[in-house]
Parts: structure tokens; sequence; C-alpha cells
């Protein structure tokens, strides 16, 4: 039989995270790194939201893989929790049943929706008379 595995990304800005979810034993990392060695150290609380949201008990018996590129730090860490939300999610609907995967669906969008749902805002091209996207060169009369 064929090792049971999703493969689901996630996004913000131009920060793109690929999240590989096999069974396993209970292991994330990121970049080679686990979860709770990953920098910066402030954002840290943040990767975790989807693990501590459906309990550790639900991670236990799968490991998840990412691949973070592009973007930020701070880009990069909400690509990241997107992805393993939305790779645990995927996991039960493939693998598991349609109820829990309800469950866990319904438990991170009443918490967060960006942790399934990606944010569409992107950045603005600049345009010619000025400096920025809408800022604009001073006028002059005299």
């Amino acid at each position: 039989m064929a090792t049971q595995a999703v493969q689901v990304f996630g996004k913000k800005k131009n920060a793109t995270a690929v999240a590989r979810c096999v069974q396993g034993k209970g292991l994330i990392k990121v970049n080679g790194v686990p979860l709770k060695l990953y920098a910066p150290e402030i954002l840290r609380a943040k990767l975790y939201e989807p693990v501590l949201l459906l309990g550790t008990d639900k991670f236990a018996e799968v490991d998840i893989r990412l691949k973070v590129s592009g973007g930020g730090h701070v880009s990069q860490v909400y690509a990241v929790r997107q992805a393993i939300a939305k790779a645990i999610v995927a996991y039960y609907a493939k693998y598991v049943d349609e109820h829990s995967k309800n469950t866990l669906k319904t438990a991170l969008i009443q918490f967060d929706r960006t942790l399934l749902v990606a944010d569409p805002r992107r950045c603005e091209p600049k345009k010619f008379g000025g400096k920025g996207a809408r800022s604009r060169f001073q006028k002059s009369y005299r």
C-alpha cells in the first residue's frame, strides 16, 4: 500500500509554504527545523495556533514537513500556519472521515478565517509621476 500523504500550500503576500502531511508520529518541521526552534521567537505562538486550537492529539499520528520561501519573516510565519491548518484538514478529509474534517474546519474558521483562506491583498504597483503607488510629486505653481 502506498503511503498516505497530502500536499497543500499556504500563502501570504510573496511567501509560499508547501506542506506535506504523511502518516507518522507527530513531527512538524519547517525547512528542516522543528517547530519549537523556528525563529523569530516572538512569532512562534502564531505557528502553534493550529496545533493548540485543534489539540496535539490530532497531530499525534501525522508528520508535517514544510518548505517556505519568499516574503519576510512575518509573511512566512502566516504562510506556514495556514499550510499546517490546511494540511491537517486535507489529511482528515482524505484518510479519516468527513465528520471529523468538518469539526476541524469549523473550529479553525471560528478562530481565524486566514488559517484556511488566503489573504488576497497584494502590493500595488508603482505608477509614474510619484515615488509610490498613490503618492505624487509635489506640485508647484510658480
